[in-house]
Protein backbone atom coordinates (compact mmCIF):
# COMPACT_ATOMS: atom_id res chain seq x y z
CA UNK A 1 0.00 0.00 0.00
CA UNK A 2 1.11 3.53 -0.64
CA UNK A 3 0.13 6.46 1.43
CA UNK A 4 -0.63 9.97 -0.12
CA UNK A 5 -2.07 12.89 1.17
CA UNK A 6 -4.48 15.62 -0.87
CA UNK A 7 -3.01 19.08 -1.10
CA UNK A 8 -6.18 20.83 -1.59
CA UNK A 9 -6.43 20.84 1.98
CA UNK A 10 -4.13 23.59 1.95
CA UNK A 11 -4.06 24.98 -1.86
CA UNK A 12 -5.53 24.59 -5.13
CA UNK A 13 -1.64 25.47 -6.39
CA UNK A 14 1.30 23.68 -4.90
CA UNK A 15 4.07 26.39 -4.95
CA UNK A 16 7.23 27.57 -2.79
CA UNK A 17 5.51 28.42 -0.38
CA UNK A 18 4.06 24.94 0.32
CA UNK A 19 7.46 23.37 -0.16
CA UNK A 20 8.25 23.21 3.89
CA UNK A 21 4.48 21.04 3.89
CA UNK A 22 5.98 18.42 1.73
CA UNK A 23 8.92 18.06 3.68
CA UNK A 24 6.67 17.82 6.32
CA UNK A 25 3.96 15.52 4.87
CA UNK A 26 7.24 12.66 4.53
CA UNK A 27 9.10 13.32 7.81
CA UNK A 28 5.57 11.77 8.44
CA UNK A 29 5.76 8.59 6.76
CA UNK A 30 3.65 9.57 3.35
CA UNK A 31 4.21 8.19 0.62
CA UNK A 32 3.73 10.84 -1.58
CA UNK A 33 0.88 13.46 -2.19
CA UNK A 34 -1.84 14.07 -4.72
CA UNK A 35 -1.67 17.64 -6.26
CA UNK A 36 -3.98 19.94 -7.68
CA UNK A 37 -3.81 20.35 -11.68
CA UNK A 38 -6.14 23.48 -12.76
CA UNK A 39 -3.22 25.88 -13.86
CA UNK A 40 -1.88 24.25 -17.03
CA UNK A 41 1.90 26.21 -16.79
CA UNK A 42 3.96 23.52 -17.53
CA UNK A 43 6.96 25.46 -15.98
CA UNK A 44 5.51 25.30 -12.69
CA UNK A 45 5.04 21.35 -12.73
CA UNK A 46 8.32 20.54 -13.67
CA UNK A 47 9.67 22.84 -10.74
CA UNK A 48 7.11 21.30 -8.14
CA UNK A 49 8.10 17.68 -9.95
CA UNK A 50 12.07 18.37 -9.32
CA UNK A 51 10.96 19.63 -5.41
CA UNK A 52 9.37 16.67 -4.91
CA UNK A 53 12.68 14.03 -5.91
CA UNK A 54 14.45 16.00 -3.97
CA UNK A 55 11.94 15.60 -0.75
CA UNK A 56 11.56 11.93 -2.02
CA UNK A 57 7.84 12.36 -2.31
CA UNK A 58 5.85 9.93 -5.13
CA UNK A 59 2.87 11.88 -6.56
CA UNK A 60 -0.24 11.69 -8.08
CA UNK A 61 -2.88 14.75 -9.46
CA UNK A 62 -6.54 15.60 -9.30
CA UNK A 63 -8.26 17.70 -11.67
CA UNK A 64 -12.06 18.71 -12.86
CA UNK A 65 -13.59 19.47 -16.41
CA UNK A 66 -15.21 22.44 -16.11
CA UNK A 67 -18.82 23.55 -18.46
CA UNK A 68 -17.18 25.16 -21.59
CA UNK A 69 -14.96 21.77 -21.38
CA UNK A 70 -17.32 19.24 -20.78
CA UNK A 71 -16.45 15.32 -22.29
CA UNK A 72 -20.32 14.74 -22.65
CA UNK A 73 -21.55 18.15 -24.05
CA UNK A 74 -23.67 17.62 -27.38
CA UNK A 75 -21.42 20.31 -28.72
CA UNK A 76 -18.84 18.76 -30.43
CA UNK A 77 -16.72 22.02 -29.74
CA UNK A 78 -16.82 21.87 -26.40
CA UNK A 79 -16.19 18.16 -26.25
CA UNK A 80 -12.95 18.88 -28.07
CA UNK A 81 -12.24 21.70 -25.85
CA UNK A 82 -12.76 19.45 -22.94
CA UNK A 83 -9.99 16.72 -24.56
CA UNK A 84 -7.45 18.96 -25.08
CA UNK A 85 -8.23 20.52 -21.61
CA UNK A 86 -7.59 16.45 -20.60
CA UNK A 87 -4.29 16.72 -22.81
CA UNK A 88 -2.96 19.87 -21.11
CA UNK A 89 -3.44 17.99 -17.78
CA UNK A 90 -1.99 14.86 -18.47
CA UNK A 91 1.12 17.20 -19.94
CA UNK A 92 1.48 18.91 -16.76
CA UNK A 93 1.48 15.48 -14.93
CA UNK A 94 4.42 14.04 -17.38
CA UNK A 95 6.24 17.04 -16.38
CA UNK A 96 6.04 16.92 -12.59
CA UNK A 97 6.44 12.97 -13.07
CA UNK A 98 2.68 12.28 -11.71
CA UNK A 99 1.68 8.76 -12.24
CA UNK A 100 -1.85 8.84 -12.01
CA UNK A 101 -4.38 11.46 -12.84
CA UNK A 102 -8.30 11.60 -10.88
CA UNK A 103 -10.98 13.11 -10.55
CA UNK A 104 -14.35 13.72 -12.34
CA UNK A 105 -12.39 13.24 -15.66
CA UNK A 106 -15.76 12.16 -17.32
CA UNK A 107 -18.07 15.23 -17.52
CA UNK A 108 -18.45 19.29 -15.85
CA UNK A 109 -18.19 19.45 -12.03
CA UNK A 110 -21.70 21.30 -11.33
CA UNK A 111 -23.29 20.68 -14.19
CA UNK A 112 -26.81 19.79 -14.48
CA UNK A 113 -29.15 18.95 -16.86
CA UNK A 114 -32.15 18.51 -14.97
CA UNK A 115 -32.25 14.64 -15.42
CA UNK A 116 -29.93 11.68 -15.58
CA UNK A 117 -27.24 10.62 -18.50
CA UNK A 118 -28.32 9.77 -21.70
CA UNK A 119 -27.12 7.26 -23.91
CA UNK A 120 -25.72 10.17 -26.40
CA UNK A 121 -23.89 11.65 -23.06
CA UNK A 122 -22.37 7.60 -22.18
CA UNK A 123 -21.13 7.91 -25.82
CA UNK A 124 -19.68 11.16 -26.11
CA UNK A 125 -18.06 10.61 -22.62
CA UNK A 126 -16.72 7.15 -23.41
CA UNK A 127 -15.23 8.41 -27.11
CA UNK A 128 -13.26 11.44 -25.53
CA UNK A 129 -12.05 9.72 -22.69
CA UNK A 130 -10.43 7.10 -25.00
CA UNK A 131 -8.71 9.48 -26.68
CA UNK A 132 -7.37 11.16 -23.72
CA UNK A 133 -6.65 7.79 -22.45
CA UNK A 134 -4.36 7.64 -25.89
CA UNK A 135 -2.98 10.38 -24.94
CA UNK A 136 -2.35 9.55 -21.32
CA UNK A 137 -0.68 5.81 -22.46
CA UNK A 138 1.93 7.84 -24.59
CA UNK A 139 3.21 10.38 -21.23
CA UNK A 140 2.61 6.94 -19.34
CA UNK A 141 0.00 8.33 -16.74
CA UNK A 142 -2.94 6.29 -15.97
CA UNK A 143 -6.58 8.40 -16.30
CA UNK A 144 -8.61 7.49 -13.38
CA UNK A 145 -12.36 8.15 -13.25
CA UNK A 146 -13.72 9.42 -10.07
CA UNK A 147 -17.77 9.03 -9.54
CA UNK A 148 -19.02 11.61 -7.51
CA UNK A 149 -22.44 12.07 -5.26
CA UNK A 150 -25.61 13.29 -6.87
CA UNK A 151 -25.22 16.66 -5.62
CA UNK A 152 -22.27 17.38 -7.31
CA UNK A 153 -22.36 16.05 -10.81
CA UNK A 154 -25.30 13.46 -12.47
CA UNK A 155 -22.87 11.67 -14.72
CA UNK A 156 -21.93 8.58 -12.64
CA UNK A 157 -22.69 8.37 -9.10
CA UNK A 158 -21.88 5.09 -8.17
CA UNK A 159 -19.17 2.26 -7.92
CA UNK A 160 -21.34 0.13 -10.79
CA UNK A 161 -21.77 3.17 -13.32
CA UNK A 162 -17.97 4.01 -13.36
CA UNK A 163 -16.80 0.55 -13.52
CA UNK A 164 -18.89 -0.60 -16.05
CA UNK A 165 -18.02 2.66 -17.88
CA UNK A 166 -14.38 2.22 -18.09
CA UNK A 167 -14.70 -1.50 -18.72
CA UNK A 168 -16.68 -0.80 -22.30
CA UNK A 169 -14.10 2.05 -23.00
CA UNK A 170 -11.72 -1.16 -22.20
CA UNK A 171 -7.85 0.74 -22.02
CA UNK A 172 -5.44 0.05 -20.22
CA UNK A 173 -4.67 3.67 -19.51
CA UNK A 174 -8.53 4.70 -18.13
CA UNK A 175 -9.28 3.08 -14.92
CA UNK A 176 -11.45 4.13 -12.13
CA UNK A 177 -11.69 4.47 -7.97
CA UNK A 178 -13.29 4.31 -4.90
CA UNK A 179 -13.94 7.22 -2.56
CA UNK A 180 -15.36 6.92 0.78
CA UNK A 181 -16.88 10.09 0.68
CA UNK A 182 -18.81 9.47 -1.98
CA UNK A 183 -19.84 5.89 -1.47
CA UNK A 184 -21.11 6.95 2.24
CA UNK A 185 -23.78 8.82 0.19
CA UNK A 186 -24.89 7.12 -2.97
CA UNK A 187 -24.10 3.31 -1.98
CA UNK A 188 -26.59 0.83 0.17
CA UNK A 189 -23.81 -1.48 0.13
CA UNK A 190 -20.70 -0.56 0.90
CA UNK A 191 -18.77 -3.95 0.39
CA UNK A 192 -20.54 -4.62 -3.14
CA UNK A 193 -19.72 -1.35 -3.97
CA UNK A 194 -16.43 -1.82 -3.66
CA UNK A 195 -16.38 -5.34 -5.56
CA UNK A 196 -18.24 -4.09 -7.89
CA UNK A 197 -15.40 -1.74 -9.44
CA UNK A 198 -12.54 -3.67 -7.54
CA UNK A 199 -11.32 -5.00 -11.11
CA UNK A 200 -10.88 -1.71 -12.56
CA UNK A 201 -10.04 0.05 -9.22
CA UNK A 202 -6.67 1.55 -9.03
CA UNK A 203 -6.49 4.22 -6.86
CA UNK A 204 -8.56 5.21 -3.32
CA UNK A 205 -9.66 8.35 -1.63
CA UNK A 206 -9.44 8.17 2.24
CA UNK A 207 -12.57 10.89 2.95
CA UNK A 208 -14.77 11.36 5.93
CA UNK A 209 -18.30 12.07 6.04
CA UNK A 210 -17.82 15.86 6.95
CA UNK A 211 -14.32 15.74 4.82
CA UNK A 212 -12.45 15.91 8.05
CA UNK A 213 -10.19 13.98 9.68
CA UNK A 214 -10.91 10.13 8.41
CA UNK A 215 -11.95 7.65 11.40
CA UNK A 216 -13.39 10.58 13.23
CA UNK A 217 -16.82 10.44 11.69
CA UNK A 218 -19.46 7.83 10.78
CA UNK A 219 -18.24 6.23 7.78
CA UNK A 220 -18.57 2.28 7.86
CA UNK A 221 -14.43 2.03 8.36
CA UNK A 222 -14.65 -1.58 9.62
CA UNK A 223 -16.12 -2.36 6.19
CA UNK A 224 -14.39 -0.45 3.78
CA UNK A 225 -10.60 -1.70 4.92
CA UNK A 226 -12.45 -5.40 5.24
CA UNK A 227 -13.40 -5.32 1.93
CA UNK A 228 -10.21 -3.88 0.20
CA UNK A 229 -8.48 -6.19 1.85
CA UNK A 230 -10.76 -8.95 0.84
CA UNK A 231 -10.15 -7.76 -2.87
CA UNK A 232 -6.43 -7.54 -2.52
CA UNK A 233 -6.33 -3.86 -3.24
CA UNK A 234 -2.77 -2.53 -2.56
CA UNK A 235 -2.52 0.85 -5.14
CA UNK A 236 -2.78 4.30 -3.56
CA UNK A 237 -4.77 5.31 -0.53
CA UNK A 238 -5.00 8.95 -0.73
CA UNK A 239 -5.98 11.34 1.84
CA UNK A 240 -9.10 13.88 0.67
CA UNK A 241 -9.86 16.12 3.23
CA UNK A 242 -10.97 19.75 3.03
CA UNK A 243 -10.91 23.00 5.38
CA UNK A 244 -11.70 26.85 5.57
CA UNK A 245 -8.27 27.98 4.12
CA UNK A 246 -8.91 28.61 0.56
CA UNK A 247 -12.56 30.66 0.20
CA UNK A 248 -13.32 29.19 -3.54
CA UNK A 249 -12.55 25.49 -2.81
CA UNK A 250 -14.34 26.12 0.84
CA UNK A 251 -17.81 26.84 -0.88
CA UNK A 252 -17.18 24.56 -4.33
CA UNK A 253 -17.35 21.60 -1.07
CA UNK A 254 -20.07 23.48 1.02
CA UNK A 255 -17.25 23.67 4.18
CA UNK A 256 -18.39 26.42 6.16
CA UNK A 257 -17.36 25.40 9.41
CA UNK A 258 -13.80 24.12 11.01
CA UNK A 259 -13.99 20.38 11.92
CA UNK A 260 -10.66 19.64 12.65
CA UNK A 261 -7.63 21.38 15.09
CA UNK A 262 -5.29 22.50 12.68
CA UNK A 263 -3.60 20.82 8.79
CA UNK A 264 -0.77 19.17 10.60
CA UNK A 265 -2.71 17.43 12.90
CA UNK A 266 -5.38 15.94 10.74
CA UNK A 267 -2.63 14.68 8.05
CA UNK A 268 -1.01 13.16 11.02
CA UNK A 269 -3.99 11.14 12.43
CA UNK A 270 -5.05 10.67 9.20
CA UNK A 271 -2.00 8.66 8.09
CA UNK A 272 -1.53 6.63 11.58
CA UNK A 273 -5.49 5.86 10.90
CA UNK A 274 -5.25 4.22 7.61
CA UNK A 275 -1.76 2.34 8.57
CA UNK A 276 -3.54 1.15 11.66
CA UNK A 277 -6.13 -0.35 10.07
CA UNK A 278 -4.26 -1.83 6.82
CA UNK A 279 -1.83 -3.24 9.22
CA UNK A 280 -1.59 -7.08 9.20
Amino acid sequence: MKYGMNMLLWTTEVAEEHYPILDNLKSMGYDGVEIPIFDMDINKFTALGKQLDSVGLERTAVTICTGDANPISDSADIREAGLNRLKQAIDACAAAGVTHLCGPIHSAIGEFSGSGPTGDEWKYGQETLARAADHAQAAEVTLVVEYLNRFECYFLNCAADASRFVAEVGHPYLKTMYDTFHANIEEKDIAEAIRACADQTVHVHISENDRSTPGEGHVDWDTTFATLKETEYDGWMVVEAFGLSLPDLAAATKIWRRMYTDEETLARNALAFMKSRTAG
